[in-house]
């Protein structure tokens, strides 16, 4: 966490986190999947940290490149996807510190799984989260939370995700678009703070508030951002501080 925590400076207009739809950059069906010019592009920019996701990444063929070329220039990158194509693609990317395969887990999920007798989506997003622990990986998990969502949903997830010592966890709510009426969005955003209090990391629930409105495309508020940026100086340093300590 210490990467994110010495706060880097940013260029005036700049991000700290800079939000990419892989499809916007690979093209599945052209002799060259992935756009130089877009890439040179993420790279060129302020922002230290790159999270890929839109219509599953790991479906596009250049991904792999992608984010090799990516966090070669020093990016992090959070990629995230379902999981379900994670262990069979896994051995694409290399395992460096900077990268952080970021599985979406759905609430509720595990228990749905557990009643079928066929494999669903949460159980090949577990093996995918195995394999990739197996070879390597830093792993972030990323739940979405509804209104409808129960808490007690949430906590399963964070402790499958404790479990297999993931390291670590965004929790967003789930954008529902400007048609939401406000006493629901009010109810979300409350149960969404609640959800992100079970993570038990204070780094973790505001760096998931920094990413809240990268993924929603909600307008970046660039005081907050700033607001939580030097909460997360303060958790590292909170951290390194005990670690003396001990």
């Amino acid at each position: 966490m210490a990467w994110l925590a010495q706060k880097p400076r940013l260029t005036q207009g700049a991000r700290l986190i800079q939000f990419v739809d892989a499809a916007e950059i690979l093209h599945p069906d052209s002799s060259h999947p992935v756009s130089h010019e877009r890439i040179r592009e993420i790279v060129s920019t302020g922002s230290p940290v790159v999270w890929i996701a839109g219509i599953e990444p790991l479906l596009h063929p250049g991904i792999s490149h992608l984010v090799r070329a990516i966090t070669k220039t020093g990016h992090f990158v959070f990629l995230e996807t379902d999981g379900t194509h994670l262990r069979r693609r896994i051995h694409e990317f290399q395992p460096v510190s900077r990268l952080f395969p970021t599985v979406r887990l759905e609430a509720g999920a595990q228990r749905r799984t557990s009643r079928s007798r066929r494999a669903g989506a949460f159980e090949l997003a577990a093996e995918g989260i195995r394999a990739a622990r197996l070879s390597g990986f830093l792993i972030c998990v990323h739940a979405r939370v509804q209104v409808e969502t129960e808490l007690g949903e949430v906590a399963e997830v964070i402790r499958y995700a404790h479990s297999h010592d993931v390291d670590g966890i965004v929790i967003t709510a789930e954008n529902r678009g400007s048609s939401s009426a406000i006493t629901e969005a009010e109810a979300l955003r409350r149960k969404t703070a609640e959800a992100r209090k079970l993570i038990g990391s204070k780094w973790w629930e505001s760096f998931s508030r920094l990413v809240q409105p990268v993924v929603s495309g909600e307008r970046w508020d660039a005081r907050s951002a700033d607001e939580d940026g030097v909460r997360l100086e303060e958790e590292e340093h909170a951290n390194e501080e005990s670690i003396r300590i001990a």
